[in-house]
């Protein structure tokens, strides 16, 4: 697939917003890349995952791992096309674990997949799980890579998008300075504060 494809899809499903958004690592940014609009049709998710896992079906893997919640539905597609096991990680009390009765064989190979990666925190989170749990990651994978490649998992790392979008340390963001544009938390409908009024 062409980038110019990939990017059709996120505008037909209304899966690349603009505005000013909160992201998970705590920048903020005026473009947003919502996979779980694009994961809400099963014909464009399997369009993605199909031409993701064509990339990764050479890796020798027993299992995909995914972080929750993003990550589930793209963690089980891309595990169908390889036909190898898959588990996914949730935050207990703020921790990334497993549950479920998820567990790992010692040596397990394992492939770690998440939909959207920026600073690729969860995905580390993950790697790390897999590490303490007797497993193997050998390699990466992502839909959409927001840093441009710069994101060093220490692993190969393999995206089926890559684009540099702004983003910016709180304290930075040009758009809350400006004040004219309420920053809002991806999935939630809820302002997480409310522009100046001019």
């Amino acid at each position: 697939m062409t980038d110019k494809e990939i990017i059709e899809i996120f505008q037909k499903t209304g899966g690349l917003l603009k505005g000013h958004f909160l992201l998970t690592s705590g920048r903020h940014s005026d473009q947003y890349m919502q996979c779980a609009k694009v994961f809400a049709s099963p014909q464009y998710s399997e369009i993605l995952c199909a031409a993701l896992a064509s990339k990764l079906s050479h890796l020798e893997i027993d299992c995909v791992a995914s972080p929750a919640i993003g990550g589930i539905i793209m963690g089980y597609s891309i595990s169908n096309h390889l036909g190898v096991r898959n588990i996914f990680a949730e935050r207990e009390e703020g921790v990334m674990t497993f549950r479920r009765g998820f567990t790992l064989s010692e040596g397990e190979k394992c492939l770690v997949v998440e939909d959207v990666v920026t600073t690729g925190g969860s995905v580390k989170e993950v790697m790390e799980l897999i590490n303490n749990n007797g497993g193997e990651v050998v390699a990466v994978a992502c839909i959409v890579d927001r840093s441009g490649g710069k994101v060093d998992f220490g692993k190969p790392f393999f995206s089926l998008l890559s684009m540099e979008i702004n983003s910016y340390p709180s304290q930075d963001c040009p758009i809350c300075r400006e004040g004219k544009i309420p920053l809002i938390k991806p999935g939630s409908r809820n302002f997480v504060s409310k522009a100046k009024k001019d």
